[in-house]
């Protein structure tokens, strides 16, 4: 049976764009459209978390957008007596650690963050093609034939897989009858990007004069010379957001008449939403990111959360395709719809604070400590220290015998799965697909401060087997490994037979 490509994705945002790096630098072929003419040129999202910045830094372009944004700049509010107070919007300032190279947020608004992916998807040799509309899909057990609209007419593409990236109002959740679940939120905002007059760009400036209904605020955007405008605004009926008008609001709502908008380069009104998807897949066919789950802006987790869904499908497709059981493809689902649910709650509950006045993000928004403990790919009776299978495999400095210094981090960058062993009395044999690191005297890493042995918790002769997206599969002693290691990579690896291992 004849197929164009191995995977189709339809919507090229953060989390198509995800998911097509990780195939690309996989070797899978794909093809990512997206029904819009033009990239998004918006900032509707413009906080990286620090676990998001770790999965930059695996697909290679942290660094990029790093220097394309920036930190998050202190909170002004502004009272109604004419007063202010500037905070921080943690409850203190985080640094990074050994374990968490990635402490803070990173603002960089989404139009700015999807341009620096869709550059490290051209390095690796593709481009979103734009103008290209899912019109329609039939499947079957081998694969996906979607009809395509585009300029040049309707045609036809067969897949083995599709995954629609492609928004809160997704043509392919509709078309697979998926329930979206979720609440209208009461809430009715604006949001803008600006050039304006009046207000420095050191701090996030607050106003609210009265109640949370006349709120506004007015956010300096890293790496532009913009500001983003956020304000509540009435249920029903027409918002100016002309210059003009957005003046205008400013004025009423701050009691200041010498801010001035010159300039607007994209706005948006929107309802807030709460909404989740009752299932992530049917058959052949995928949805993650704001198809799959919308949020309110509140705690920066829309984004994030989207590009992690990508993240976690990525690797798993690319394993089936390569011969792996099908049933990997169960987990995607079962690990990344808890973790949306939790992220929903955590916005819901943001937004209500910053409807009161507070605007606190504390260790929870940071996603660090998201993990898949109860996941059919955490195996059962690891041993465990200061971690456990299913958590974030921590970093952690380190040495190469060849002398250069290195990190755990840079062990794991790839799209491999790391088998790491501490002080190991013997190196099982060689398994296609893992990547076997020994530590300590002798071996390939030298774990001069302890470091390894600090974040991890492991003592001597136990085995972290580490997966793809950087979470712990399992921690196991030397005796037994090689059967244990052959009954969980038969069900995760392209051919791993049974007896692969035993022995070693």
């Amino acid at each position: 049976m004849s197929f164009d490509t191995n995977v189709l994705i339809s919507g090229a945002g953060a989390a198509g764009l995800t998911l097509a790096i990780d195939l690309a630098r996989r070797g899978v072929s794909f093809r990512l459209v997206e029904q819009n003419t033009q990239p998004f040129s918006g900032s509707r999202g413009k906080g990286i978390q620090p676990r998001t910045m770790e999965i930059f830094e695996d697909l290679g372009f942290v660094d990029r957008v790093a220097a394309a944004g920036g930190p998050y700049p202190p909170l002004c509010q502004y009272r109604p007596d004419g007063t202010h107070k500037v905070s921080l919007l943690t409850e203190a300032e985080v640094f990074p650690t050994l374990a968490e190279p990635y402490a803070a947020p990173l603002m960089l608004p989404q139009f700015a963050t999807e341009a620096v992916m869709r550059e490290r998807l051209a390095e690796l040799g593709h481009h979103p093609r734009f103008g290209t509309r899912l019109t329609g899909f039939e499947q079957d057990a081998h694969g996906v034939t979607a009809r395509m609209g585009g300029e040049t007419g309707e045609h036809m593409i067969r897949a083995r897989f599709l995954v629609g990236t492609d928004g809160g109002r997704s043509f392919v959740r509709h078309a697979l009858a998926i329930d979206f679940p979720g609440d209208a939120l009461g809430v009715r905002a604006i949001v803008a990007d600006v050039r304006l007059e009046g207000l420095d760009r050191s701090v996030w400036h607050r106003f609210q004069l009265g109640s949370p209904a006349t709120q506004v605020m007015i956010c300096p955007l890293a790496g532009t010379d913009l500001f983003q405008v956020q304000a509540p605004v009435a249920l029903e009926g027409e918002i100016d957001l002309s210059p003009a008008g957005l003046t205008a609001l400013i004025e009423v709502r701050t009691g200041r008449e010498d801010i001035a908008v010159r300039a607007v380069s994209w706005s948006s009104v929107y309802a807030m939403n709460a909404r989740l998807a009752d299932r992530y897949r049917v058959g052949r066919v995928f949805i993650a990111g704001d198809a799959a789950h919308v949020h309110p802006p509140t705690g920066g987790q829309g984004l994030n959360t989207s590009v992690q869904d990508a993240y976690n499908l990525g690797w798993k497709l690319a394993s089936v395709l390569a011969g792996a059981p099908e049933a990997l493809l169960d987990s995607y689902e079962a690990e990344r719809r808890p973790i949306a649910s939790n992220m929903l709650h955590l916005s819901t509950r943001l937004l209500g604070e910053a409807r009161q006045g507070t605007m606190r993000r504390d260790r929870e928004a940071r996603q660090l400590d998201l993990g898949y403990r109860g996941s059919s790919l955490s195996a059962p009776g690891s041993m465990g220290g200061k971690v456990q299978a299913g958590d974030r495999a921590p970093d952690a400095p380190c040495r190469g015998q060849a002398g250069q210094r290195t990190r755990l981090f840079t062990v794991f960058q790839g799209f491999h799965w790391t088998l790491l062993g501490y002080q190991p009395h013997d190196r099982p044999s060689a398994i296609a697909g893992v990547r076997i690191v020994t530590v300590g005297a002798g071996h390939e890493l030298a774990d001069e401060d302890g470091d390894i042995a600090e974040a991890y918790g492991i003592e001597p002769g136990q085995w972290v087997l580490v997966r793809p997206d950087g979470y712990i599969a399992g921690i196991f002693s030397s005796d037994g490994l090689g059967p244990q290691l052959s009954r969980y990579l038969a069900h995760v690896l392209p051919s791993c037979p049974a007896d692969t291992l035993e022995g070693s």
